[in-house]
């Protein structure tokens, strides 16, 4: 029997794949479980459909990533830091502080977690990489300045 999965099923294959089954398998587990419909003319056009708007999805997502990575090259990010003597930072700049001054400076919405940086512990310019999805990346100048 013919079936189209609406889980990942281990073993099976994943989200949206159209599978073959043994009818009991499909009767007794797979469709009670709501894991998985049978392969009717009406849903296996609900899965193309599904899958064409799923990949028109990804694409536009695709595009504003790679039009933020040519934004932020323009954006060089100033932050403000407290330090000793010998030009040395209490503390560090964070990611999280990156991700803010961003926000407040240019109003674009990085995650902490898409910036890779060793904490900053001195002034001066630096560049941080921002992974923003869909293996596409691009480069934040911060320079730290003194408070």
């Amino acid at each position: 029997m013919k079936v189209i999965l609406q889980k990942d099923v281990a073993g099976q294959g994943k989200k949206g794949q159209m599978v073959e089954v043994s009818d009991g398998y499909a009767r007794n587990f797979l469709i009670p479980r709501k894991l998985a419909v049978t392969a009717t003319a009406d849903n296996v056009n609900t899965m193309k459909q599904q899958e064409k708007a799923r990949l028109e999805k990804e694409a536009r997502e695709r595009a504003a990533a790679l039009e933020l990575a040519e934004k932020l090259k323009d954006m060089p990010v100033h932050v403000k830091a407290k330090a000793g003597s010998g030009g040395r930072l209490f503390g560090s700049v964070t990611t999280k502080e990156i991700s803010v001054a961003l926000k407040e400076q240019y109003g674009v919405d990085v995650p902490k977690t898409s910036l890779q940086s060793d904490p900053i512990k001195a002034f001066g310019g630096y560049q941080v990489k921002a992974k923003l999805g869909y293996e596409v990346s691009g480069t934040v100048y911060v320079f730290v300045e003194e408070a």
